[in-house]
């Protein structure tokens, strides 16, 4: 069998009904490419090498991990990349989607690299911790909206999906998790530059009890800050405020 290391992160899903919900979200998106990030134990990866017509891939970091699928599904010969998901190069010269029940430790780091990786990724549906997955999904006004809900809702419309309990994993992790969905925006965001953008949100978050006016004012002229919306904390700002206020940056 195999162990389970804290270190990577690892609580690996147990519970059948929740690995059947996530293929089934899924494949509401027709895909012709598919990448499971973490097979882990396999428990997802069973119902994945079952979809029909499917170019499959794995990404797996762990020696042992992928030792034990190898034995355990022999059709997964050549198709493990055993690296990092972080370490990388996109894993099909065409679109593809990307699954998994994400490592908690890195998941954070997981979206953004689909963010990089978003001119070739159709969909993803993964795992998160419930918080980061609140936090992704987050619109204007809310305690957890931030930095990364703006800079993933820039490229990706969010949907949260359904929760899952800790008794779905080996061995129960001391939080809640979601299951949420990545969809490519239809329209991209209107920005002066994605650099400004990101400067911007960055700055606005750093001191996000401040009114924007002072959290960001090395970044605007003196008169631009007189405008009402400055007088708005970071987090009263929607998606569209943020862009717009790109191109009166200096």
């Amino acid at each position: 069998m195999y162990t389970l290391k804290k270190s990577l992160g690892q609580h690996f899903l147990k519970d059948e009904a929740v690995c059947r919900r996530i293929v089934e979200e899924l494949t509401k998106h027709p895909f012709t490419n598919l990448v499971e990030v973490g097979p882990g134990g396999g428990a997802l990866t069973k119902y994945l090498l079952a979809l029909p017509n499917v170019n499959f891939k794995a990404v797996e970091v762990d020696d042992e991990k992928v030792a034990y699928l190898q034995q355990t599904y022999p059709e997964l010969k050549d198709k493990i990349i055993h690296q990092s998901i972080l370490d990388i190069a996109p894993p099909f010269e065409e679109s593809f989607t990307v699954v998994g029940n994400f490592p908690y430790n890195i998941s954070t780091e997981i979206v953004f690299k689909i963010i990089e990786w978003r001119s070739s990724v159709e969909c993803m549906v993964g795992m998160f911790q419930k918080e980061v997955a609140l936090r992704l999904a987050a619109g204007g006004g809310s305690k957890v909206y931030g930095v990364t809900s703006i800079l993933t809702q820039a490229f990706y419309n969010v949907e949260y999906l359904f929760e899952v309990s800790e008794d779905s994993f080996t061995p129960p992790p001391k939080v809640k998790s979601a299951v949420i969905r990545l969809l490519p925006r239809k329209e991209p965001l209107p920005v002066k530059s994605e650099a400004q953008f990101k400067n911007l949100v960055k700055t606005a978050f750093q001191q996000r009890r401040k009114m924007l006016r002072n959290a960001c004012k090395g970044l605007f002229a003196a008169e631009t800050l007189e405008k009402e919306i400055f007088n708005k904390r970071p987090e009263q700002l929607s998606l569209n405020d943020f862009a717009s206020l790109t191109y009166e940056m200096q």
